[in-house]
């Protein structure tokens, strides 16, 4: 017997995001969910490093890597419409169970466990605020999509930007590691490779 899972989720990178916007350049689901791994983990780091947490960084990159599977099926849902009010947002959760349910049928029993614990997560309360961190990361990816866009002159994603990084700064409230990144690593995006590797 064969499974779907891996090939399904190899499709991430034809499911194109932000598309009620003129892009200047496409990003992918493939792209947005690295870019979320890579800050999920970092956040993690500086929690263990600098405030005395016990997170799992690795499963953060992890979780990051899957947050947004279920959109493989449904399409990314743009922001303004998942969010315009209550009744949309929960029929969309709902939407997105339904659709991570169906990922993970694609998998064989003996192993479907481990990864709607990975889709699902647990009670356990550092396992909560990593997935607060996660939430984070995948909020500062799209900070940083909206930076590099109106970086490249696309007015089209100013009041995007604007809203985002709102909702980051409320997060930075009350996650100090969403604080330290906006400070020391959120700055220098938009450089030049040589501007970074400082020739």
């Amino acid at each position: 017997m064969t499974y779907n899972f891996f090939a399904t989720l190899s499709r991430m990178k034809y499911i194109d995001r932000w598309a009620l916007m003129r892009n200047a350049r496409t990003e992918t689901l493939s792209e947005h969910t690295l870019d979320v791994a890579i800050i999920a983990h970092a956040l993690c780091i500086i929690g263990n490093v600098r405030y005395g947490r016990k997170l799992d960084a690795d499963r953060a990159a992890l979780i990051g890597l899957y947050h947004d599977a279920s959109e493989i099926i449904t399409g990314d849902m743009p922001t303004p419409v998942k969010y315009y009010n209550r009744d949309i947002r929960d029929a969309y959760k709902e939407v997105e169970h339904v659709a991570e349910r169906r990922l993970l049928e694609q998998l064989p029993e003996d192993i479907r466990g481990a990864y709607a614990e990975i889709f699902e997560g647990t009670d356990i309360e550092e396992d909560k605020y990593m997935r607060r961190l996660v939430k984070a990361a995948d909020k500062l990816s799209a900070l940083i999509k909206c930076m590099e866009e109106t970086g490249a002159g696309n007015g089209e994603f100013r009041t995007a930007q604007i809203s985002t990084e709102k909702s980051v700064q409320k997060m930075a409230e009350e996650l100090p590691e969403v604080k330290v990144f906006l400070e020391e690593f959120l700055p220098p995006y938009g450089s030049t490779l040589d501007e970074l590797l400082g020739r």
